[in-house]
Parts: C-alpha cells; sequence; structure tokens
C-alpha cells in the first residue's frame, strides 16, 4: 500500500513540460455581465444596544491587484503584512457615517485620516465610543470616534500590532484601552537572503500523528525567528486625550479581555516550542489573570504543544480549553475541560466538564456540570439560570440544556434534543441584551426567555420569535411572519415592553433594508434605510425555487432563473448551467429539507452563474448535492453514486418543465464543488462542459482526511482512490475550465492541485484549459482578477455551450 501511494504522489512531477503556459492581458466580460459587476456597495450597518445610533461603514466593491501586491510573511498559519503589522488579507473600511435613528440624514463623520483605511472597530463598554485602527504609512495608527458628535480623532502614533488581531480592548471606565504595540526592537530577516546553517530535519518518535494539510506552516529557524518577532508585542495603556503607559512587558500576547466588572484582565501568551506540524493555535499557550493595574494575580493555565491529536472531528486538547469570564458576574472564569482525555473513541458515560472559578482564585474551581456528549456553547443569564449545549457530530445531535450556575454539578434540564442538520425543527436562538456590565446575557422578563427562529419548513421560510418559559420549558409563540413575496429576517428585540424588534426585509428585487417592526400590530412597520437595488438590469428574470426528487427518493431543491422576458409557453430550449457544493449528511430526511427563499434578494457575484442569465442562459443556483451515509455506513462510501443521482436529478426536473436543451448542460463550483464537478465530468456524461475553481483532484495529497472526511487513506484507500479526479483523468474527455488563486490558504487546495491535475489531463489529450490568477488566495478579490475570471468563463461557456 505505501509503495502504491508513493507511486500516486509520484506521478503528478511527471508531467513538466507537456503544456507552454500563455501569458494574456487582462480581460473584461461583456456588458451584461460588466453592468451587473461594477456597482457602489451599500453601506454596512451597525447599532447600539438601545438603538439610539445607526454606524454605517462604507468599503470598496472590489479589492485591486495593487491592494495583494505587497509584502507578505505567511507564518503558522498567520498571513502578514510585515511593514504595516496587520493580516494581509483584511478589507479596510474607507468611511463612515452616523445617523440617529430618531432621525433620517446621515451624518459624516469627521476628522478621519485621509485615504482610511479603518479596521477593528471596537465599542467602547458603554457604547459612546467606537475605537479603531488606520493603517498609515507608518504603521497601524489608533483613532477614537466619538458617537454622539460624530467627531474621529487619532489618539496615539505608537505603531500598533494586529498581526494576531484585534489590538485594542477597553476599561470599563471608557476613558481607557490596552492596546498591543510593535516591539521597539523588531527585526526580521530575510528568508531570500538569508543563508541556510545547516539541513531541515524533522523526525517522528513512533507516534500517531493524523494531522489536515496546513498551508502556511513553519518551516524552518528563519521563520521560527521571524514568527517571534512579528508576535512579540509590548502592551500599553492609553487614554483617549493620549497618554500612554507601559502596562506589560513585551511576549507574544494572543487575548486580551477585562473582567465584567473591570477589575482583573486575562492574558494568554503564545509559548514555545513551536511547531513545523500544525499552525499557531495549536502551540503551547499560558493563560495568567493581572489586576487593572498589571500586577500579576494567578497563572491560570497552560496549555502544551498539541502536535498529536486524537483522531476525529470531536476530538479537543486535553487540560483546560474555552477559558472565559463569565459575563453575569464580576470576575469569575469559565473553563472546559475533557473527562474522555479529548479522546472521541474512549469511552465514558460523561465527555466535557464545565467549571467556574471565582477571582482572586485562591480556592478551588467549582464543578458545574458534566455533559454526555461535547461542549458546545453556553449562554449565561444570571445567578440562577443558564443554558448549556452539548452535540456529537457523527451522530449529528445537538441538545440544549437549562442548569441553575448557583449549583455545583446541577442537574441538566432538557430542553431540545434533536438533529442539527434538521432546519425545520430548530428552534431558534437564544435573544440577548446588555446587562450592568456591559455584556450580552440571556434576556429573562418574568422568567421567561426569548427565540429567535429563521423559521425554515416545508412550505417555505417563516421567521418566529418564541417566549420559552423557563419554568414548565414550554414555548409560546409570540410572533412569526407571514410573508410570502418577501423575505423577512429578525435581528433582535430592542424594547420587550414595547414589543419592538429590528427586521431586516426583502424580496426578489428589493435590496435588504431595515425596519421597526411593531410585535403586538403586524402591520406595524418604521423603515429605518433606504438602499436601492443595485442590479436593476436582472429585475424581471424569472425566480423560482424548484422542488423535485433523485431515484432513492431524497427531496431536492434548487433556485431557478430565466432570461428576462423568456416565454414559458413557447419554452425556447435553453443551455442550462448548475451551481453546486456537496454536503454530507446522515439521513436522508434533513438531507431533503431546503432552506432556499425564492424572495431573497437576487444578488449576483462572482461565485456563481448568475449573472449568465443574462446572457441568454438558464441557471439552477445552489443546486441541493447531499450526500448521505445512514448507519454505519458513511457519506463518502457512495460519493460517486450520488453525485450522478443528484445531478441526474437536477437536469431531470429543468428539462421536465421544458426549458432546457439537455445536450447543452454546464456545471461549476468552487473549492469542493470544484472537485464535485471534476468527478461529474469524470464519471457521467451528463454535461457538456464544466467549470472548477479552487478545487482538489488528488485525495491521496490529503491523506489524513479531507472535508468532513475522518478516516485516512490507508484505511480506505478505495475511497480515496475513486474520490480523486487525478486517478481517474484518463476516463475524462469533456471539456473542463480550471481556475485557481496563485497564493491559495485553504487547508488540502494548494495551488498544485489544479497545476498537476491540468497536466495530467492536458497529457492524455482531454481538452482543458487552466487560469491561475495571480496573488488571489481561495477566494477572489481583485477586481481585475474577478472581471477576467468572468470574461474565461463566458468565453468557455459560448465555446462549448452555444
Amino acid at each position: 500500500m505505501t509503495k502504491r501511494l508513493v507511486s500516486l504522489l509520484l506521478i503528478s512531477s511527471l508531467f513538466s513540460g507537456l503544456f507552454a503556459q500563455e501569458n494574456i492581458s487582462f480581460q473584461k466580460p461583456p456588458k451584461e455581465i460588466l453592468d451587473l459587476v461594477e456597482y457602489e456597495r451599500a453601506p454596512s450597518v451597525m447599532m447600539d444596544s438601545d438603538k439610539n445610533f445607526m454606524i454605517m461603514t462604507y468599503r470598496d466593491t472590489y479589492k485591486t491587484l495593487d491592494d495583494l501586491n505587497q509584502d507578505e510573511l505567511r507564518l503558522a498559519g498567520l498571513r502578514i503584512n510585515p511593514n504595516h503589522h496587520i493580516s494581509s488579507t483584511i478589507t479596510y473600511l474607507n468611511n463612515i457615517k452616523v445617523r440617529k435613528i430618531s432621525e433620517k440624514n446621515e451624518i459624516q463623520v469627521t476628522g478621519l485620516p485621509e485615504n482610511p483605511k479603518i479596521a477593528y472597530l471596537t465599542w467602547s463598554p458603554d457604547e459612546s465610543k467606537i475605537a479603531f485602527t488606520h493603517t498609515g504609512k507608518n504603521g497601524l495608527e489608533l483613532w477614537v470616534l466619538d458617537v454622539k458628535s460624530a467627531a474621529a480623532q487619532k489618539i496615539s502614533t505608537q505603531p500598533l500590532n494586529a498581526n494576531l488581531g484585534n489590538p485594542i480592548t477597553w476599561f470599563s471606565d471608557n476613558q481607557n484601552m490596552l492596546i498591543t504595540t510593535v516591539q521597539k526592537d523588531l527585526k526580521l530577516i530575510d528568508s531570500k537572503k538569508d543563508l541556510p546553517e545547516g539541513p531541515i530535519v524533522s523526525n517522528s518518535d513512533g507516534s500517531v500523528s493524523q494531522n489536515r494539510t496546513y498551508q502556511d506552516l513553519l518551516k524552518n529557524k528563519t521563520d521560527e525567528f521571524n514568527f517571534e518577532q512579528i508576535t512579540t508585542t509590548e502592551i500599553y495603556k492609553v487614554n483617549i486625550n493620549g497618554q500612554t503607559s507601559l502596562f506589560k512587558e513585551k511576549a507574544m500576547y494572543q487575548n486580551i479581555s477585562f473582567s465584567p466588572d473591570g477589575n482583573y484582565v486575562l492574558i494568554s501568551t503564545i509559548e514555545k516550542p513551536f511547531s513545523y506540524l500544525v499552525p499557531l493555535n495549536r502551540f503551547p499557550s499560558e493563560y495568567s489573570v493581572y489586576t487593572k493595574e498589571g500586577k500579576l494575580t494567578k497563572k491560570v493555565n497552560q496549555l502544551e504543544l498539541a502536535e498529536i491529536m486524537p483522531k476525529g472531528f470531536m476530538s479537543v486538547r486535553k487540560g483546560k480549553r474555552a477559558m472565559y469570564w463569565r459575563p453575569d458576574l464580576e470576575a469569575t472564569l469559565v473553563y472546559i475541560e475533557a473527562l474522555d482525555q479529548g479522546d472521541p473513541e474512549v469511552k465514558v458515560p460523561h465527555r466535557d466538564a464545565v467549571y467556574t472559578w471565582k477571582a482572586p482564585f485562591d480556592a478551588n474551581p467549582v464543578l458545574l456540570a458534566k455533559l454526555e456528549q461535547r461542549f458546545r456553547g453556553m449562554e449565561w443569564g444570571n445567578e440562577n439560570t443558564a443554558i448549556i449545549y452539548d452535540y456529537w457530530y457523527d451522530t449529528r445531535n445537538i441538545r440544549t440544556f437549562l442548569l441553575d450556575p448557583s449549583k455545583s454539578n446541577a442537574p441538566l434540564k432538557l430542553i431540545s434534543d434533536r438533529n442539527f442538520q434538521d432546519i425545520y425543527s430548530d428552534p431558534g436562538t437564544f435573544e440577548t441584551r446588555k446587562n450592568k456590565f456591559g455584556k450580552n446575557v440571556l434576556a429573562i422578563d418574568n422568567n421567561t426567555a426569548y427565540l429567535i427562529g429563521d423559521g425554515f419548513t416545508k412550505e417555505g421560510q417563516f421567521p418566529f420569535i418564541d417566549k420559552l418559559d423557563l419554568n414548565s420549558l414550554k414555548t409560546n409563540r409570540w410572533y412569526q411572519s407571514t410573508y410570502e413575496d418577501k423575505k423577512e429576517n429578525i435581528i433582535t428585540i430592542s424594547d420587550f415592553k414595547k414589543g419592538k424588534a429590528l427586521v431586516r426585509i426583502e424580496s426578489a428585487t428589493e435590496y435588504p433594508n431595515y425596519f421597526f417592526r411593531n410585535l403586538n400590530k403586524k402591520k406595524s412597520l418604521n423603515q429605518l434605510t433606504h438602499f436601492q437595488n443595485p442590479f436593476e438590469s436582472i429585475k424581471d428574470v424569472h425566480k423560482e425555487v424548484i422542488q423535485y426528487k433523485r431515484k432513492d427518493g431524497v427531496e431536492l431543491s434548487g433556485t431557478l432563473y430565466l432570461p428576462a422576458g423568456y416565454d414559458k409557453t413557447k419554452k425556447e430550449k435553453l443551455p442550462l448551467l448548475i451551481w453546486a457544493y456537496p454536503a454530507e449528511y446522515k439521513d436522508k430526511n434533513s438531507a431533503g429539507q431546503s432552506s432556499q427563499n425564492p424572495n431573497e434578494f437576487t444578488f449576483p457575484y462572482y461565485g456563481s452563474f448568475v449573472y449568465w442569465v443574462t446572457r441568454g442562459y438558464a441557471v439552477l443556483d445552489d443546486a441541493a448535492f447531499p450526500i448521505i451515509g445512514e448507519g454505519t455506513t458513511e457519506p463518502n462510501d457512495t460519493f460517486i453514486e450520488q453525485l450522478v443521482w443528484n445531478a441526474e436529478a437536477a437536469i431531470d426536473a429543468v428539462d421536465k418543465l421544458g426549458y432546457i436543451d439537455r445536450k447543452k448542460v454546464g456545471v461549476g463550483g468552487h473549492s469542493y464543488g470544484a472537485f464535485m464537478t471534476a468527478n461529474l465530468l469524470t464519471h457521467s456524461d451528463l454535461f457538456a462542459c464544466g467549470i472548477a475553481r479552487s478545487g482538489a483532484y488528488n485525495r491521496t495529497l490529503t491523506p489524513f482526511g479531507f472535508q468532513r472526511e475522518q478516516r485516512n487513506y490507508w484505511e480506505v484507500p478505495d475511497v480515496y482512490n475513486t474520490m480523486s479526479p487525478f486517478m481517474n483523468a484518463e476516463k475524462m474527455k469533456t471539456p473542463l475550465l480550471l481556475t485557481h488563486g496563485e497564493a491559495d490558504n485553504n487547508p488540502g487546495t494548494f495551488t498544485l492541485q489544479t497545476e498537476r491535475y491540468f497536466q495530467a489531463l492536458k497529457g492524455l489529450g482531454a481538452p482543458v484549459r487552466m487560469v491561475i490568477l495571480p496573488k488571489e488566495s481561495h477566494g477572489y478579490v481583485a477586481k481585475e482578477n474577478i472581471l477576467h475570471l468572468l470574461w474565461e468563463q463566458d468565453q468557455f461557456l459560448e465555446k462549448w455551450l452555444k
């Protein structure tokens, strides 16, 4: 078996020189598509808890190649701009406006920097201010916006370090912040100029260590040195007047959070040794609690390097994990500990235990609850009320419990027990509101909690609000949307006494806008925003959700688009494009449920085929492609067979309506959807062509699992080989367009996957074209690349379908 794997891995290196590269200039798609691509993005909206102010943030519709063409370090799973000390993939905001909810006009924020590059907007605890960063020529700057006056000012020119995330943490007094800054004596080694002092050596001590195919890992001592340099920061205390003082000496600070009362601060640091096998989230780390003045109270946790982990999605690290402040008490930590040592194959009555630990930590932690399954999360309410979840991936089970956190190892009262993929039975999520500490906790009135649900049903989507009686655990429906021609999303309950909720309403042709709804008067709406539809040219296309069945009886669905003016009585035969992404299920009932809503606003973006409805194609978007494995059978055991069933059913359904020429059907997908596309073209004759973007095609290059597959190559070699289009390249004769980002950062989808698959197909005589987009990661963001991609796809489809 080992020899076979080695030979398969070597095959891909034998195709060099079989094709000549072609350099072409960037192209633009035809006008019908270009008009949809070149639009002005509407602002994003955020509000304070009391809904007094609306903050409108703006950004460019796309990035540019120049934005991507920057210095970059790729270390331990990070991609960093070493000049500005912020993620090289971050998307900046370029403007902020403020609007009082009671007024209609937005106010332009004054004092913003010239050519703003804004990130990390962070509310102060009382929500009177918003701190943010601006990336200037000399580094990352700290700015603060006073919401009421809509005025911003620069607070500190001391370069911030956001290499590990948000560098800003507010004190509870709303006047001071902790900031992580670039260390003063930072230096980096240029790996291109640095001469190696010796070879790179890796050892195995014989322990089983099965890790996914992570990208951007540390590779040598130079990487280790540079990683330590970019993650080492100093912590300063700074007030809104710009006065600064050193809070903590330099270290590799990772997370900083204040206790709800503001008297303590929990700080974690990355520790050595580093690893070449896993990213930084599995490096050693240390957690310590300090007073708000910076004096050490206690070292509360230490996690060892986790290179070797038990097998399976339910495996977790040993020791105290997920440590955070309990939001409803002054200063109490919460953490989880695995009772099975993190190994899902160990048989134990309880998997996880939840503990609380009160400052100043001179007493032992208190056991709060034991869980039979893996801890999923908590919603804290008050001293006597909390919600806790446990789940198990293999069975798709999730349970919700009520408990009394004032009691140690309190009995759990079951609220719901369900399959988390069963969206029709989803009870919703608990509504929260700010407590006296400014932290989000359960919204409880008269021993009643509130649940907001998406409201998916077999008949359509009808979002709802339920009241949950915390004594009887019975629910009573307070409100349910009745729209059949619009889609309503319930964002939050803004006033419980008055029955006022913030909602977002849209239709297929009406851009999503925000409203206040009176829950006691169903027709009472107060519109807050008036965003216009930027895609008027497709407002008259036909859109519907169609439902159909595949040959084993599983119900499927997809959103069908027909060109504007298409005569459904004459039924001109159109070419059909199908866009899909496979999803795994453990039961047919959940797999057959639909979350598609025909009233959802039609928002064309580069990741779908919707653009081509303007070019005379029928489009079946987001076609359901479930892969089901019930009982002891795993979904991937019959992956190819089920792919073909899904595709046959989709084509049959649209063909039955009389709209298409089934000899002119194309299929496409991104990432795992690209993998799907290559397999469909390889193992069926249903399609005239396919488009596969940023996929993986050789599963021996991801031998320790991929997507949701938990078994490794050596356990099920037939599954890996059968599912790999690369292993079956000689069968593929259908035209295929392969695209990939030059700098893909997604685990498993190395750019090499597309390059080697193309070489195999080219060498075996398949009609295939490969396009590598410069500077792009797994998702594409630069306008030049996106326009060219759309041009490539249009040229390809016109050639092979029309």
